[in-house]
């Protein structure tokens, strides 16, 4: 086996439903008893799909097979299991295969090792012009979900205003912190979890800006399925950035433009209420509020 990459394959449960990837794929791969998903997945995604019929029988040598073909290019292979949470991405560089840590990971990483820096360089203030935008929708003693609460600033504020706040965080370091401020706080990856409820409202301050653009839309729909309110704000720009600005570890960022965020929340089962621009001194944001289409 001569492999040519290091090859990048996305792995992905056999019985996916939701289409979005998050990245370039360039073909699809799935054993006999996934190849109706594969078919749904690659004719979205508009590449050619590959039943391997031996790819239960022979998990490794099959994936070694599809590995040395892409040359280097990110594959999806449906319905194998690796022992891995699904779903991953791995690489095979010739010693074998190692799961990839996606850009959140990476991000969630840098928040464990500097949550008590983060809270020194971050305003003290909470996000008052997001909480006004909550609170003009909703009224005290709302049951608020709040994703990503970090240092815990913006749900005291919350519940300062009378709403009643579910701290989470997917960040063991801020879990801990909001405990020893005396605060219950709980764990939820706001990707891989699901949200519970209802609430009256989810509540999400700098939070969507570290998720992909397929992810986000994976996010939106749960939130909607959690929730009639949605209040978050977001990163104005284009692209993407990694950037170890304030925290010297590095952290990945998507920004948004205007019409395509507004598409994205229409799809995803929200009305647009209201969109407003603030500034910082590191560039623009949005701060939004949508209610249950």
């Amino acid at each position: 086996m001569n492999l040519m990459c290091p090859a990048r394959i996305l792995l992905l449960p056999g019985d996916v439903q939701d289409p979005a990837v998050g990245e370039p794929i360039a073909q699809v791969y799935a054993g006999p008893f996934e190849a109706a998903a594969g078919a749904r997945l690659a004719d979205h995604l508009g590449v050619r799909l590959t039943v391997v019929p031996e790819l239960v029988r022979r998990p490794d040598d099959e994936l070694l097979a599809i590995a040395d073909l892409p040359r280097g290019e990110t594959v999806v292979v449906l319905g194998l299991d690796l022992g891995l949470r699904l779903p991953a991405i791995v690489e095979h560089t010739g010693d074998g295969w190692t799961r990839v840590p996606s850009d959140n990971e990476v991000t969630l990483a840098t928040y464990e090792q500097a949550a008590d820096r983060f809270r020194e360089s971050i305003p003290k203030e909470p996000n008052h012009p997001l909480i006004d935008l909550l609170a003009e929708r909703i009224g005290p003693g709302g049951r608020v979900l709040e994703l990503g609460s970090g240092t815990g600033r913006d749900a005291a504020e919350l519940e300062r205003r009378g709403f009643a706040v579910r701290r989470t965080d997917a960040t063991r370091a801020f879990l801990d912190m909001m405990r020893a401020d005396g605060y219950a706080a709980d764990p939820l990856d706001a990707l891989r979890d699901d949200f519970g409820g209802p609430y009256d409202a989810v509540f999400a301050d700098a939070v969507f800006l570290h998720f992909d653009r397929a992810q986000l839309a994976d996010v939106l729909r749960k939130a909607a399925r959690a929730a009639g309110v949605l209040a978050f704000s977001t990163r104005e720009g284009k692209g993407e950035e990694w950037t170890n600005r304030l925290l010297d570890l590095p952290r990945h960022f998507v920004m948004w433009q205007e019409d395509p965020l507004r598409e994205l929340l229409t799809s995803t089962g929200w009305t647009v209420q209201h969109l407003r621009r603030g500034e910082s001194q590191f560039g623009g944001w949005f701060y939004v509020l949508a209610t249950r289409a």
